[in-house]
């Protein structure tokens, strides 16, 4: 079996999925999903991201709804904005541009989006419900990097899975993803003691904790498989050059022939984000009808 875990090649297939059902949702019951995204500010990576979200929307079949506000836009400015796209009916899901300027209080910007149309995520309701295994929106980080094990390992139930970070964003929700796919459940951080000994047990390894290449063969026990969340820009000397590169939590070069499966970065999770975001969106338009949920698995 091939070690590497293309998520660029399984993205096209969640959008493949989001397409069909997209196209029988507008011609069954006459309604286009619609996503809109709200960037505050000029952050370089932040327009990329939301550039490359609207393009992927069209594509899909789907009505794409940009925001561009000033890095000077006040709170009330931007909540008004957020209740009238809660109140429109062509809008399904609603995604607030992260990290926002220091001037706006994050937490109430998010937990200011419906739960209905909260397509990261990360509102307070979606995260009790998510945590309480019930039914909620998914973020899209740990929602993708469940789909890649699923398709590689199948049924999960039983698997040793360790998480390295303990964020609201993947960490969490990566935890409790795996709790209700019956693995057991570690999560791991910067004050574990052991944490060596810790991962070398895992069937599975999410690493999602900001440290290039940090995640060492000596770490991983033969035929896990390994989910690398981390995107790091570093510097290293390529071909006698000093090259700014990408590179994940995990020491991508140390997996092979060790392990079943790796995500590369770039590569890996990186293009199931937007993917999920798409289906994410799409749930939200069938939950609006009272039709039953899309299946991605």
């Amino acid at each position: 079996m091939n070690e590497i875990i293309d998520g660029k090649k399984f993205s096209q297939t969640i959008r493949t999925k989001v397409k069909n059902y997209v196209d029988v949702i507008k011609e069954r019951h006459g309604v286009t999903p619609g996503l809109a995204v709200i960037l505050v500010g000029e952050d370089p990576a932040s327009q990329v991201y939301v550039r490359n979200k609207g393009k992927q929307t069209l594509e899909v079949g789907m009505n794409s709804y940009e925001h561009k506000l000033e890095a000077s836009t006040s709170s009330d400015v931007l909540l008004n904005l957020i209740e009238k796209l809660n109140k429109d009916v062509n809008v399904h899901g609603v995604l607030c541009q992260l990290p926002l300027p220091d001037h706006l209080n994050e937490k109430e910007v998010i937990n200011s989006i419906d739960p209905k149309k909260d397509v990261d995520g990360f509102h307070i309701s979606n995260v009790g419900l998510l945590n309480t295994g019930q039914k909620s929106m998914i973020p899209c980080t740990p929602l993708g990097c469940l789909l890649l094990l699923k398709d590689r390992l199948g049924d999960l139930s039983g698997k040793n899975a360790v998480i390295i970070g303990r964020s609201n964003i993947v960490g969490k929700p990566m935890a409790n993803l795996l709790l209700q796919e019956n693995c057991t459940v570690t999560i791991a951080h910067s004050r574990t003691e052991n944490i060596e000994t810790i991962c070398a047990q895992a069937d599975i390894i999410v690493a999602a904790v900001g440290r290039p290449e940090m995640i060492k063969k000596e770490w991983v026990k033969p035929g896990a498989t390994v989910i690398d969340v981390g995107i790091n820009r570093v510097t290293k000397n390529i071909d006698g050059d000093e090259k700014t590169t990408l590179v994940g939590d995990v020491c991508f070069t140390d997996m092979a022939g060790l392990v079943a499966g790796v995500t590369p970065v770039p590569g890996g999770v990186g293009p199931m984000t937007i993917a999920c975001l798409l289906a994410n969106t799409v749930t939200a338009c069938y939950r609006s009808q009272d039709l039953s949920d899309p299946e991605f698995t």
